[in-house]
Order: C-alpha cells, then structure tokens, then sequence
C-alpha cells in the first residue's frame, strides 16, 4: 500500500528545513525526511557566528532546532526517518522507500547534505569534534586567534582554508602526505608566499591528543615512518566531502565525487526532481548557502507543480 504525497523532502538540514518551510508557505503539504541526525553538520558545531540575524552567536543545535521549529509552524511534517531507496524512472510518478513502506509522489526535493571527510583513526577523535578539531575554517577560524592551528590537505581548498586561518592564527601549518601540492600554481603561491604558513610535507597524522580540548597531534613521516608530536590548539579538515547519494545512484546523474548535477538553477536530470544545498555543492558548503539553495528549490518544485496541474 503506498502512501500519496504531492512534495517529498529528502534531508533536515538547512536546505531541507527552508526548503519545508517556503514549499508549507505555498500550500504544497510537504512531508520531510529528516534522517536519523536532524539538523545536519551544524548539530555537530558550538558557537555559529557566521550566519545572519544572529549578532550575538547561537549554538549550532539552536539553530538547527529553530530552523525545525518554523518550517512545522507552517505545516511541514517532519518524520526523523532515513530513506533507504528511490525509484525515479517515472517522472510523473516517483517512488521513496523507507523499509516496508512506499510514498509516492509528484515531486521530490532532495537535501541530503554532505559529511567531510575525517582522519577515521578508529581512536575516539569525535571526542574532539567542535574542541579543536574541525572541517570548516570559514566557520570556527575566528575562535583561533593568535593559535597555533594546522590544516590537513594538499589542493585548492587546503589552502584555501590555510590562508584564511592565517587572517586570526599566530601559525599555521598545512600538512600534506606528498611532496607536492595538487593545489592550483596561482593557490600554491599564494600560500608559499605567506609568513605564517609552514608546509610539513610526507606527513599524516596518526594521532589527536588532548584531555578535554585538543592539545596536540601526531604525526607519521610516510617515508620514513618516524614519528613526532605538534603542539598545537586547532586542527582542519580540508580533504574533501563525501555527499549522501549511495541511495541515489542511478537514479539521478551524478558527478565524477558522487555529487548530484544540477541542470538547471535546482533541477536535476529528472525533471520532477530538484536538489539544494552540499549534495549538489562541493564548494562553499556553508549554512547560508544551503538554506538560499532550499528557498531556490522550493519556488523551482511550485512552479513545476502549478505547471503540471494547468
């Protein structure tokens, strides 16, 4: 028995939660999926300070929580559920799975985010996530001033995130595991050329250390294998995102990462199908942009669906 919905959300993140809360605004009855972690990677952070309207901070959870809060206010219905599967090879009719049950519906947002890519060192180092140990220097940079902090990386964004943690901290290093940069040249200039930035290359780090903040990491020489410590206040991810899109391989066109390609503004390559936010944003992957992507999407789906039904 398959239960008929007009709009189906994929994803409670700040995409998924605007996007909830334009499309109940119109009248669209949207049902949510927000997964088994609601409110996406801010749920994960402390202090936001970067996002507007908030001039005096607010917890990352707040947020997420008011974000949550508004969109049911409107008359989104949210279900703290995951997706296992979807059928998308009828436009008009798409299909979302979750165990034994099926929805079908008109139309479907997907909003199901991207996670960074962390050290996996298998030794508790989420006990140091948002105390040091981080993957957004747009986003916590400004707490490490005059820290010494390290950025782990070698391409555009590494040193992206290099040069702007040099804005605050005293010292930065950015540790890379070859012996050259992959790094655009104008990138890699830019970073050779910067006082504060010190290259540690052929290493990875093998350790985080800390009580209840992080204190220092370890580090393996991949050539010689000898081992040394880094004293330092801050660590940054900067090795890539990996986007929740397992479930979504072929069924809509994905990217040589496994993002989701955009056709058109929010469409995907199914016409009764649209995206917003880091699932289909491998680049600036803030907050503020997710949630303008989720408004962008929820005008795209309702004028798609006024446009069916004329």
């Amino acid at each position: 028995m398959s239960k008929q919905e007009k709009l189906i959300i994929i994803g409670g993140g700040p995409a998924g939660f605007t996007a909830g809360i334009y499309t109940s605004r119109a009248d669209l009855n949207p049902l949510l999926f927000e997964g088994k972690t609601p409110g996406g990677q801010l749920t994960q952070t402390t202090e936001v300070e970067n996002f507007p309207g908030f001039p005096d901070k607010i917890m990352g959870a707040v947020l997420m929580g008011n974000m949550r809060k508004q969109a049911q206010n409107f008359g989104t219905r949210t279900e703290i559920k995951t997706v296992d599967k979807v059928d998308f090879s009828d436009p008009k009719n798409l299909k979302v799975f979750i165990g034994d049950a099926k929805y079908e519906a008109k139309a479907v947002i997907l909003a199901t985010g991207a996670t960074a890519r962390w050290l996996n060192l298998g030794k508790g180092e989420e006990r140091f996530f948002s105390k040091g140990y981080s993957a957004c220097a747009t986003c916590d940079g400004a707490f490490f001033r005059e820290k010494i902090v390290a950025v782990v990386g070698g391409g555009d964004s590494a040193c992206e995130e290099a040069m702007f943690l040099s804005k605050f901290a005293k010292k930065v290093y950015l540790l890379h595991r070859r012996d050259e940069l992959r790094a655009s040249k104008p990138m890699q200039k830019r970073v050779f050329n910067n006082e504060k930035i010190e290259i540690i290359w052929n290493t990875a780090v093998s350790d985080l250390k800390g009580e209840n903040l992080l204190t220092a990491i370890e580090l393996t020489d991949r050539k010689t294998g000898e081992i040394s410590e880094l004293a330092l206040n801050g660590l940054f991810m900067a090795i890539g995102h990996v986007p929740a899109t397992k479930f979504l391989k072929g069924q809509v066109e994905l990217d040589e990462r496994g993002f989701i390609k955009v056709t058109n503004q929010t469409r995907t390559s199914v016409e009764s199908v649209f995206v917003a936010g880091d699932v289909a944003d491998h680049h600036y992957q803030q907050a503020i942009t997710a949630a303008a992507a989720g408004c962008k999407a929820a005008i795209d789906v309702e004028q798609y669906l006024v446009e069916l039904e004329d």
